[in-house]
């Protein structure tokens, strides 16, 4: 089940909510629950019973590992091994098909026999849940917090439905009082509405949009493209991938702000970035905080030295590609982006800020759409012809300066490009709009007449989405393969 569906929209979510608000606050976490493991068992019901074992195991280390319990050898020793079990998990379902594939691959040229292999179907959200899982183990064992009170209350944290399939990946600290007790007022749920409507529109309406010209553009033999029809559906692609990811957080926010949840910003305006280094401040924000605090941080972070911190970063950056997928494009990703940080790192943040914003940020774009290659290409192969068509490299087939009439008579499209695009940069525009506050603390509330505004564009927007659900059906999200 997706957010963008109608059977999320107009079955699952009212009557979720119906029966949230209808239970006695002190028995709600169990409704939340019970609706989270359906929500999580409608695809694949197979994969039900591994994330509530995965959990309960959690739940039981985590009893063990709080530096209060046991000596200091012994809890290391659980950490471990419980780590073991959750990267483990994550490496068999997500990388073995690759692994073999590659192995297969070797054999072949070796003129050896291959095997038979029955590929290994992904759980959705495993690479999400598992940083969680990790995240609360090791915030335990440091003595960061305490261990969840019931087993109850951790299950929900980590398959709490807004947020289990695709993010924001959620610390236990940030929502810890909140499984035990939280308030949802009036503001707080309409709110929470307008914030989940606002997403599903994003979704729908832009990145859909978005999606069609990069689509349309991808699916040609990179041979075929001018360098023009490549940048086209490069950008295209790159407000596709944005407004998706940044409209799934959005809905995520907004669906556990009706329930009283309040979740971190997960997206800040990213690509107004004028450096790769600010580039990750705001972009897919929850990753990148559990890439430095668990992986960058244990290696030393940048306390051992110039070579050592960027050897740390590269350690970084690669496995946030390989976290993506199990392909060489993931891993050349995280490459690219590891270089363009370390060589940020090499130039010195002094000289950077030197450089003219409105210079600066157009650069990153570029640097950040070249990335974004290797993300959309099937493989090395289409993503180096395609490299070759935005430099011009290779002969077109058709030398004309652009072929997708289609494209460019799309009215609509032109209005969504026009509205969507400036928006993805609007803090160089209205100052201070990408200063979004780091918080779960309740926000001051809105005047009743902004309330009202933004529950009537709300239902607006609904009405103007589904209206496109019921066109086009199926409707997935591109981080859900994630």
């Amino acid at each position: 089940m997706i957010f963008s569906s109608i059977t999320f929209l107009f079955y699952f979510l009212p009557l979720t909510l119906a029966l949230y608000y209808l239970t006695p606050p002190r028995f709600r976490n169990i409704t939340a629950l019970l609706a989270s493991l359906l929500f999580f068992a409608w695809g694949a019901p197979r994969f039900i019973l591994l994330l509530v074992v995965s959990c309960a195991l959690d739940y039981w280390g985590s009893r063990h590992l709080h530096p209060e319990r046991h000596p200091l050898p012994f809890r290391r020793r659980l950490l471990a091994a419980l780590l073991v079990l959750n990267l483990g998990l994550l490496g068999y379902f997500k990388y073995a098909n690759f692994f073999v594939e590659q192995l297969q691959t070797v054999m072949g040229w070796l003129r050896l026999d291959t095997f038979a292999w029955r590929n290994v179907i992904l759980p959705i959200g495993i690479s999400f849940f598992t940083f969680q899982k990790i995240s609360y183990l090791v915030d335990v064992y440091r003595g960061e917090v305490r261990p969840a009170r019931h087993a109850l209350d951790h299950l929900l944290y980590i398959a709490l439905f807004p947020q289990l399939i695709a993010g924001p990946i959620v610390r236990y600290h940030d929502i810890a009082l909140q499984l035990e007790h939280r308030r949802t007022t009036l503001d707080d749920f309409l709110d929470g509405i307008w914030r989940f409507c606002l997403g599903l529109a994003k979704k729908v309406l832009v990145a859909n949009a978005f999606g069609r010209v990069a689509d349309a553009i991808f699916g040609v033999p990179a041979g075929e493209l001018v360098p023009v029809e490549a940048w086209t559906g490069l950008a295209a692609y790159a407000f596709q991938l944005y407004f998706d990811f940044a409209g799934y957080s959005d809905m995520a926010i907004g669906l556990g702000g009706m329930m009283g949840f309040r979740f971190l910003e997960n997206f800040n305006f990213p690509y107004a970035s004028a450096s790769i280094t600010e580039f990750w401040r705001r972009w897919h924000i929850s990753l990148g905080r559990f890439m430095m605090e668990y992986l960058y941080v244990p290696l030393g972070g940048n306390r051992r030295g110039t070579k050592k911190t960027l050897r740390n970063l590269w350690i970084v950056f690669i496995a946030s590609g390989i976290w993506h997928g199990a392909s060489w494009n993931f891993l050349f990703w995280g490459l690219w982006h590891g270089l363009l940080i370390a060589t940020e790192k090499r130039i010195g943040a002094a000289r950077l800020a030197r450089v003219p914003r409105l210079l600066a940020v157009p650069l990153t774009f570029v640097l950040v759409l070249l990335g974004w290659v290797l993300f959309r290409c099937d493989n090395l192969r289409h993503a180096g012809k395609f490299y070759g068509a935005l430099f011009g490299l290779l002969p077109a087939g058709d030398a004309r300066f652009f072929r997708f009439a289609e494209i460019a008579a799309d009215r609509s499209l032109w209005l969504v490009a026009l509205i969507a695009i400036p928006c993805s940069f609007a803090p160089l525009f209205i100052r201070g709009i990408g200063h979004r506050a780091a918080s779960t603390e309740a926000p001051p509330p809105q005047p009743a007449g902004v309330l009202v505004l933004r529950t009537a564009l709300a239902a607006v927007l609904l009405a103007l989405v589904a209206t496109e659900l019921f066109a086009i059906g199926f409707n997935p999200f591109i981080y859900f393969r994630f």
